[in-house]
């Protein structure tokens, strides 16, 4: 993600991440203040846009992020996004404490939103989108997505999850992305098609 950090260093920065979120959220159910295992200095006490996306055992749980950041480091912006893909998703219930001991943590650290020339700018293997059609009707769809292989598909699951009628002219706007996963032993390696909510 050339615009923000040197992807192996923010990969490595940042694996303490899905902890953080756990934790959050872990705390959040006990009612305690949280004690995140990290502090937000070097690349985490950097400001960036992030997504947390829950699943128990490869099946979504709850994913909710934001474009822009919300909070003053990584560290806050993993907690808060983490609290909101957990207690906020309107797709779902609230997260219980016994669904979190099966639950799988992921962070994705997003670079900055870039306009495209065309259509072969995208890569779904690569990039994250943004569709609009100027009229409020937005959504954003993630990159590295099981099921999700051709720009084309990107795009109609991306203009769905938005409610944009069929044939609408469309705004995209490409986003590149670092995924952090928890190592789990309960977790699959599988990704669920998961179509991913702005917060």
């Amino acid at each position: 993600m050339s615009g923000i950090l040197d992807e192996r260093a923010l990969v490595e920065a940042t694996k303490p991440l899905p902890g953080v979120g756990r934790e959050a959220i872990r705390a959040e159910l006990e009612g305690r203040e949280p004690q995140p295992a990290v502090e937000a200095i070097g690349l985490l006490a950097r400001r960036a846009p992030v997504f947390v996306t829950l699943r128990i055992v490869g099946t979504l749980r709850g994913c909710i992020g934001s474009l822009t950041p919300l909070r003053a480091n990584l560290v806050e912006e993993t907690m808060d996004r983490a609290l909101a893909a957990a207690f906020e998703d309107p797709r779902f219930s609230p997260l219980t404490l016994p669904e979190l001991e099966r639950t799988d943590v992921e962070v994705s650290i997003l670079g900055p939103l870039e306009a495209i020339a065309s259509h072969d700018d995208l890569d779904p293997a690569r990039f994250g989108i943004e569709v609009n059609d100027g009229h409020g009707r937005r959504a954003v769809l993630l990159p590295q997505l099981a099921g999700v292989d051709t720009v084309a598909q990107q795009i109609e699951l991306t203009r769905q999850k938005a409610r944009i009628p069929r044939g609408a002219n469309l705004e995209i706007r490409r986003f590149a992305a670092v995924k952090v996963r928890e190592q789990r032993s309960f977790a699959t390696t599988r990704e669920a098609p998961a179509q991913p909510s702005p917060g």
